[in-house]
């Protein structure tokens, strides 16, 4: 019976775009479950990161850290729409994206991520999530480094083991807390960055009104459940949908179960008005 729904599902584009220090190596486990399914997968790095090369310092922007999704976009068979997966840090991206091209997204799907809120700043998910991170130790064995002109300092982070293990990765396989303390890179923040600062970027009649779906780590020690639902209830009529026992990592921790939530969803808001 399985076997027969497969055969029956429709075929479907997943964009895929990772958070912060992360790459397109995260999504090995989802990627390699939805295209035996049958449908088609683009992974992206963001600039500077993943096998991308440059620095994050060198991104100059976060315009110029989403450039990589964005040009993905712009370059879609016109008249196709694409399923758009966002985790984390991602989520900022995939609102940029929301907002460039409302009708390239059949639905838009913030995974444990990111979701601003139409008319506000992107940086308010950051101000909120702060209040979230309330011991002092929260980012325990991160490096925080900054750079450049005084006046306009550049801001990277890196992730420590620790950190990974006890904030990302706690519900995860350790091989893959193993891959992740290889493969992170250090990322930029971008906390003052005038996209993000700026109430105008995201509108009611672009972002605001696109399909979107916001699935909720349940065991997330990043930021909490509540807070995930919390930045749902800025976005009117989001569905949420919660993933028991998955981690800040649901591809990893819960790969399986997210793969398939992925495809019912895509099925579900396919071809609707």
């Amino acid at each position: 019976m399985e076997e027969g729904n497969k055969e029956q599902r429709q075929r479907h584009h997943f964009v895929l775009v990772h958070g912060v220090s992360h790459g397109a190596w995260c999504w090995y486990k989802v990627s390699t479950a939805l295209s035996a399914a049958g449908h088609r997968v683009t992974a992206l790095d963001m600039a500077a990161c993943g096998a991308r090369p440059g620095r994050a310092e060198e991104v100059s922007s976060f315009e110029e850290y989403s450039r990589p999704l964005l040009d993905a976009v712009a370059a879609l068979p016109a008249g196709e729409k694409a399923v758009f997966v966002g985790h984390s840090f991602g989520g900022h991206s995939l609102a940029l994206t929301m907002e460039r091209y409302p009708d390239r997204v059949a639905v838009a799907v913030f995974v444990s991520a990111a979701m601003p809120a139409a008319s506000k700043p992107m940086a308010l998910v950051f101000q909120q999530a702060s209040q979230e991170h309330r011991p002092d130790d929260f980012f325990l064995d991160c490096k925080i480094g900054t750079s450049g002109d005084p006046q306009h300092l550049v801001e990277t982070i890196q992730f420590g083991p620790r950190f990974l293990e006890q904030r990302m990765y706690q519900h995860s396989p350790p091989e893959d807390l193993t891959l992740a303390m290889a493969a992170t890179r250090p990322s930029r923040r971008f906390r003052n960055d005038e996209t993000m600062t700026n109430g105008d970027v995201l509108t009611a009649e672009r972002y605001g009104a696109v399909r979107r779906v916001c699935v909720v780590a349940e065991e997330d020690a990043s930021w909490s459940a509540e807070f995930q639902r919390r930045m749902a209830s800025w976005n009117p009529g989001t569905e949420v949908i919660g993933l028991q026992g998955a981690d800040h990592m649901p591809m990893f921790s819960k790969p399986r179960e997210l793969s398939e939530l992925l495809m019912e969803i895509a099925d579900k808001y396919s071809g609707q008005a």
